[in-house]
């Protein structure tokens, strides 16, 4: 049995998928969201992915017969893959198998990860992984143990093996005013990063609050309800900082 058709029956859970320019990687996404998360961020836009359960499960074979529907302008529109969540590598099998896959199809494949779980990502898996987005979420460890109740280490030795392994990374940040918009702690940020080779660019996404009807329709409190979204003046401040360390911000 070759090694396409033994990963075909893998199965995993997912929530939905949806096609995006310009925010999950170049070009056109494909952008397959798998279920559960190990991390509760305050921000979090997508409380309908936190659970295995809240997704149908679905084989490889089922997801790439959707995404081969597509291949053609995928590939014409320079864009490919990518894989979010909820966290990808709580599934790591189907995972990886669904990226291999893609790499074989021809296919520009992207993760986006919290970088908690990045020793589940095998080498194999990251082998098939053309971009990595990584989500920092601070860079201060008492907030971001507050803001997401997990432990910020594991997403930095991740960064760090990246950079060994030679992968493209494109960092991704939420400014949220009066948690991630410290201004030492976006530095120390900077700093960090600015030591990695494999760092392209850095997004600077504004928090907002398109998530809250689903909150309403869980019936969940929005912890950040009340928060304000960041103006302009405070966007381009933290862009600043990281572009003052020589990075390429968005």
């Amino acid at each position: 049995m070759s090694p396409a058709m033994a990963s075909g029956s893998v199965t995993g859970r997912i929530h939905s998928w949806d096609l995006s320019t310009g925010v999950d990687g170049p070009g056109t996404r494909f952008v397959l969201f798998v279920s559960g998360c190990p991390l509760r961020c305050l921000y979090c836009a997508n409380p309908d992915t936190w659970h295995l359960r809240d997704g149908r499960e679905a084989t490889v074979d089922e997801v790439m017969e959707e995404i081969d529907k597509y291949r053609n302008f995928l590939v014409t529109a320079g864009g490919g893959v990518t894989l979010t969540g909820g966290e990808p590598l709580l599934q790591p099998a189907f995972t990886g198998a669904v990226l291999r896959r893609c790499r074989e199809a021809g296919l520009h494949t992207a993760l986006d990860t919290s970088g908690l779980l990045g020793a589940r990502a095998t080498d194999g898996l990251l082998a098939a992984t053309d971009l990595v987005l990584l989500d920092i979420k601070s860079f201060d460890v008492t907030t971001y143990r507050k803001l997401t109740g997990g432990a910020l280490a594991p997403t930095l030795n991740f960064a760090t093996r990246l950079e060994r392994l030679g992968k493209r990374v494109w960092i991704r940040y939420v400014l949220v005013p009066g948690w991630t918009d410290d201004e030492d702690a976006v530095d120390g940020l900077a700093g960090f990063l600015s030591g990695l080779d494999c760092v392209e660019r850095v997004d600077i996404l504004p928090f907002h609050k398109l998530g809250t009807a689903k909150y309403d329709a869980l019936g969940i409190p929005f912890p950040l309800r009340d928060t304000p979204v960041p103006d302009r003046a405070l966007v381009d401040r933290v862009r600043g900082q990281f572009r003052e360390r020589g990075l390429v911000a968005h």
